[in-house]
């Protein structure tokens, strides 16, 4: 991986016998020694650049990043325009996530060097890094004339335009990728979730069809044939996700694939192993609890949105669903708890006043009942006609009622 070609080992005559002998731990792969030896070349002359440089080397065949980078620097203050130090500090900069920092050092590896391939694609990698996508992108251009058969830089030629959104262009060069090393096959999926936010489904379900092995693929294919209404087929491979690799996640989706392809004991099933697994997941609660409600489960539903409303106490939604599902249960003063709880948050809307016009009605309440009856027909104004019709029906009667007393 670093630039240490033998001519460079050997291109310095060491003075000292600990110069030669860190020579020789170097080829011997000794690196741990061959960098002791080489500080005491850097203390015995500060300005020997070759020590300053095999220092910098050894450091780097250990991984100690943070001590190699500074022996690099040092190399060309004292060696100016070292295409090795460059090459090498350049890579440690991007590899420690400095890419700013080491595009101007491998721009002047690459002009040392413009026809050799690492530090013209290590350069792309920088400029990408660094977010100059339209530069990092004419390098590796080059770097793909260099070497036609890098699936790396195919790989990054099609990310610098796919970040310019030409996602036309990207595709065939993550296809070209894909093609040169089988290694690199995985990248289609990059591609697919590309075709998503640019909403082409239909491209990307068929790269998540290539990929039956892979859990996340077909979790991610199952998704998106719910989402473009294809309920039933969703199922198999929701179903073999979870098979393979059983997760709250995935289980949420393939119930919602059994909910939508009216199959609701099957997406009970699920949802109940997944609120097992996931205790504290509000919107696991909250699906399983519509679940409920709709099959008319009312109380099992109510103790799901009561979960829900503990993990999330501002949540208007879960008190709302908690309020309607313990009135349909006929747990009117649970009911009216709820209710006022959304109240509390400020949050009410023309359903909460129906609701509590219902319960205070049930209990004989009737002139407050009949206050939130008219709260309500002063808020829906049409955007829910038939209990509109029963709210001023049940109005006129209260107030009847009222009137003879």
């Amino acid at each position: 991986m670093w630039a240490a070609p033998a001519a460079l080992l050997f291109l310095f005559a060491p003075a000292a016998d600990f110069q030669a002998e860190g020579l020789k731990a170097l080829e011997a792969k000794q690196y741990e020694r061959a960098a002791q030896l080489f500080t005491q070349a850097v203390q015995a002359d500060a300005k020997d650049y070759a020590a300053h440089f095999h220092l910098g080397l050894s450091y780097s065949l250990q991984g100690k990043d943070a001590e190699a980078i500074p022996e690099y620097q040092k190399t060309l203050e004292l060696k100016p325009g070292l295409y090795q130090a460059e090459l090498n500090l350049g890579m440690l900069l991007l590899r420690n996530k400095r890419a700013a920092e080491a595009a101007p050092v491998l721009e002047a590896a690459v002009t040392a060097k413009p026809g050799e391939f690492r530090p013209r694609w290590y350069l792309a990698e920088a400029l990408y890094a660094a977010g100059d996508f339209a530069k990092a992108e004419q390098h590796y251009q080059t770097a793909c004339g260099i070497d036609p058969k890098s699936a790396p830089a195919q790989l990054g030629l099609a990310r610098a335009q796919a970040a310019q959104n030409r996602i036309p262009e990207a595709a065939e060069h993550f296809r070209a990728a894909a093609e040169l090393d089988p290694a690199f096959r995985d990248s289609l999926l990059e591609l697919a979730g590309l075709y998503e936010k640019n909403g082409q489904p239909a491209e990307a379900l068929a790269i998540y069809e290539k990929f039956p092995e892979n859990v996340g693929a077909e979790e991610r294919l199952g998704e998106l044939l719910i989402e473009t209404k294809r309920f039933a087929e969703a199922i198999p491979h929701l179903e073999k996700a979870v098979e393979r690799d059983a997760t709250p996640a995935n289980r949420l989706a393939l119930a919602t694939a059994y909910h939508l392809n009216k199959e609701p004991a099957k997406a009970l099933v699920q949802l109940e192993k997944a609120v097992a697994a996931e205790p504290a997941s509000y919107d696991l609660h909250m699906q399983y609890g519509r679940v409920l409600r709709d099959e008319r489960q009312f109380i099992p539903a109510a103790n799901q949105f009561m979960a829900a409303a503990k993990i999330k106490p501002e949540s208007k939604e879960a008190w709302n669903e908690l309020a309607g599902v313990l009135t349909l249960g006929e747990q009117y003063p649970q009911a009216l708890a709820a209710l006022d709880r959304v109240r509390d948050l400020g949050q009410e809307i023309p359903g909460n006043h129906y609701l509590r016009a219902i319960i205070l009605d049930k209990f004989h309440q009737y002139k407050p009942a009949l206050e939130s009856y008219q709260k309500f027909l002063a808020m829906s104004t049409g955007q829910n006609p038939d209990e509109e019709f029963k709210a001023r029906q049940r109005a006129r009667i209260i107030e009847r009622m009222l009137s003879k007393k």
